[in-house]
């Protein structure tokens, strides 16, 4: 669940989307996408739920808080491109 999907930014701040969530499983993944102007929906950054390190990838990183189900994307200095909307995906490995 997103409060906020669609960002617009100033260029060189650092601005933080939230996105809470639900599962029964221990291990799952968590997703953050971006959807380009063109439609296409590319892949920004992941974050597994065993993982005891907040993940990074260039400008992006994130702010997992399992206890509470949230994880929030960070963008730092942030560029008008990346202005736009933003997608959370969870990934759940279900247990056979």
């Amino acid at each position: 669940q997103q409060v906020q999907s669609t960002a617009s930014m100033q260029e060189g701040e650092e601005v933080t989307l939230d996105c809470s969530y639900e599962t029964s499983q221990n291990i799952y993944h968590l997703f953050w996408y971006k959807q380009l102007l063109s439609g296409d929906i590319i892949f920004l950054i992941r974050q597994t739920s065993f993982d005891s390190q907040n993940q990074r990838s260039g400008r992006y990183s994130v702010v997992f808080q399992k206890s509470l189900k949230s994880i929030s994307l960070v963008i730092s200095a942030s560029q008008p491109e990346d202005s736009g909307k933003y997608f959370c995906a969870l990934w759940e490995l279900t247990q056979w």
